[in-house]
């Protein structure tokens, strides 16, 4: 999902054993292929080096689309062992085009399984940020929207940013988010009176959300972000749940990995207590083991969306980019 708000990772990659522990399991690498959110608490990942003797090597690659996109074009000679990061809207994409191998992880069956792309075994799901609007209450003067037919409102004008489903992750929820919400005959209609009311559209959630949010540097007070997000900006802004939409982040083996042995094991600290037990804490998004308890806050400020719209995994396969490309003539011209 990235994406997020998540500060930057430090110490991913973990050193080797030192002489002197001859005790140890003998070491070895696996490249995990992550977008740029990803993050771990370094002391749960050298734990997991400790029991294991494999050490980590983080390769961050963009926002999940790029990181798709990279994890495609390489798929021939693939660039790591394990990725994590490709989420529910460029899923299919990846599936097709054979990027990961099968693998079932013990560890999915722990609550991971609720949120499968498909029935191959192929992607594990690590954890579900669902997409929302964001907003500033302070900016907004009382007056905040509630739903999408408020985007669309005169008093909503020059006040909203979203991220371009092309490039982004989000911007590409949003976007089925509204498919989702008016259909195939009538969301074009609404994209083209959001254009009419100033919607302005850049490439990322990062611009986005820390140069065009008004909570952070910008001037708009309504954003595309998460519904975790308020978790971290201290009740100082709110989603929109009648606005979210669900997308969950997978990881899997990579096809044709050097490590594949290892790189299971990977996959299945991901989905494993204690990584998932900090997931909320370090990247902002909710895990998707069952019984993991989050950050007292999120109670308040970022509680999951109760009734996310969604669209199914086959129909986005179809669809994506078709319903792309007519979004780019509709409000880029």
């Amino acid at each position: 999902m990235r994406r997020i708000l998540a500060a930057v990772v430090a110490a991913v990659a973990v050193t080797g054993c030192s002489a002197g522990t001859s005790t140890a399991p003998q070491s070895h690498e696996v490249t995990l292929v992550t977008h740029d959110s990803f993050a771990v608490k370094p002391e749960v990942l050298e734990e997991f080096r400790k029991s294991s003797g494999i050490t980590v090597k983080q390769l961050a690659s963009g926002d999940a689309g790029e990181l798709t996109n990279k994890l495609v074009l390489t798929k021939s000679n693939p660039i790591g062992d394990v990725a994590f990061g490709v989420d529910s809207t460029f899923a299919s994409r990846a599936l097709n085009e054979g990027v990961f191998a099968e693998y079932a992880s013990p560890e999915a069956s722990k609550g991971a399984q609720r949120y499968k792309a498909d029935d191959s075994n192929r992607l594990q799901a690590v954890d579900v940020g669902d997409v929302c609007l964001n907003i500033d209450p302070a900016k907004l003067g009382g007056v905040e929207p509630q739903s999408y037919d408020d985007l669309i409102d005169p008093k909503f004008k020059d006040k909203l940013v979203v991220e371009n489903p092309a490039t982004s992750s989000p911007g590409l929820a949003f976007l089925l988010g509204t498919i989702a919400k008016y259909g195939e005959n009538g969301w074009q209609e609404y994209w083209t009176k959001l254009r009419a009311n100033g919607v302005k559209v850049v490439s990322g959630w990062e611009e986005a959300y820390n140069q065009e949010f008004s909570a952070t540097k910008g001037d708009r007070p309504i954003v595309v972000s998460y519904a975790s997000s308020p978790s971290a900006e201290g009740g100082r802004t709110k989603a929109v749940l009648d606005t979210c939409y669900r997308q969950v982040e997978y990881a899997g083996v990579l096809s044709g990995a050097k490590n594949p042995e290892d790189a299971k094991k990977v996959l299945d600290f991901l989905l494993g207590e204690k990584f998932q037990a900090q997931v909320a804490e370090q990247m902002y998004v909710y895990p998707s083991r069952e019984g993991v308890a989050l950050p007292e806050s999120w109670a308040k400020d970022a509680p999951l969306p109760p009734n996310p719209q969604a669209l199914p995994a086959d129909k986005v396969r179809d669809n994506r980019e078709a319903w792309v490309e007519q979004w780019r003539k509709l409000v880029q011209g």
